[in-house]
């Protein structure tokens, strides 16, 4: 039996690397370089964001992002090109090449192996969150975009739960939301609120405070770690505390005192739903565009 000459169509094989990279390659009937581009293009997009987000130091992490996400690009570019040249070879059609393994590598790509890949990463080893809200600032601001440190708070992480640290956490009243505030009390501690004062185990958190027009600017410092808060001017009550951090529970204020729905208002987050540690702003925007000087920023 002759083989069967079929050449492939040059644009069919640009739009499958367009959708899938190394999908066209396996239209050519070059699955070895389709397997390659693939997996270089799955491991060092995903993966490769990870390991740029938390090991590389701080001033490098939001050039080395824009870096992979170019090299990425040219990968992706590399193969839609590719691909294009390659279908105007000559060429034998393959046994194995039939429409129903197309849409079976397709769907196991798009279905399986990126999902699973993007969900490993973001449950164990870093996710990215948009800040919608003033609760956090001055550190952190409404439209920041940043990077959660997930090896926090879990069996076998060596980080665990430190006070002054900023926490991603399950919101008590809705499951389906995380909130973000600063770690103020860990099970076992007093916690007092008066006024603009916040004393633990009997300690002012406050160092120094400055007032300007705007309200009462705060610094705060405990094991070593401080951070800015402030109390701003306006006619919201905030409520009043004075409580015994229960056991395997954490009291978590945000850092706009005035601003910020946290424990004084929905009471203590159990630790097991703290899920991740703040460590660094990636990108900001506001109504006025980038924020430029805002990208890198480490998160204390």
């Amino acid at each position: 039996m002759q083989p069967s000459f079929q050449p492939r169509n040059p644009y069919f094989a640009l739009v499958m690397s367009l959708f899938l990279p190394g999908f066209g390659q396996l239209y050519n009937g070059e699955p070895n370089k389709a397997i390659w581009i693939f997996l270089t293009f799955l491991l060092f997009f995903i993966p490769g964001s990870a390991l740029v987000a938390l090991h590389l130091p701080s001033l490098l992490v939001v050039p080395a992002l824009f870096s992979g996400l170019a090299l990425t690009l040219c990968l992706w570019l590399y193969g839609m090109i590719d691909a294009w040249r390659g279908a105007k070879q000559d060429y034998v059609l393959q046994s194995w090449q039939k429409s129903g393994l197309y849409a079976l590598v397709f769907l196991a790509c798009n279905m399986l192996a990126f999902p699973l890949l993007i969900g490993y990463v973001r449950a164990h080893e870093v996710e990215a969150f948009k800040i919608p809200s003033k609760s956090m600032e001055p550190d952190i601001l409404n439209g920041d975009f940043i990077f959660a440190d997930k090896r926090y708070n879990c069996p076998g992480c060596k980080e665990a739960v430190r006070r002054g640290d900023i926490a991603i956490f399950v919101y008590p009243n809705d499951r389906t939301r995380y909130y973000i505030k600063r770690i103020i009390g860990l099970p076992g501690d007093h916690v007092t609120v008066r006024g603009h004062e916040v004393t633990l185990n009997g300690k002012a958190l406050s160092v120094r405070e400055a007032q300007d027009k705007s309200g009462t600017q705060v610094t705060e410092a405990v094991d070593g770690r401080s951070w800015q808060a402030q109390w701003l001017n306006d006619a919201k009550d905030t409520p009043q505390v004075d409580e015994i951090v229960p056991p395997g529970q954490v009291f978590v204020m945000g850092d706009n005192r005035r601003e910020s729905v946290d424990s004084r208002f929905f009471g203590t987050v159990p630790l097991q739903d703290v899920v991740g540690r703040a460590r660094q702003v990636w990108f900001s925007k506001n109504r006025d565009g980038v924020r430029w000087g805002r990208l890198g920023k480490v998160l204390e």
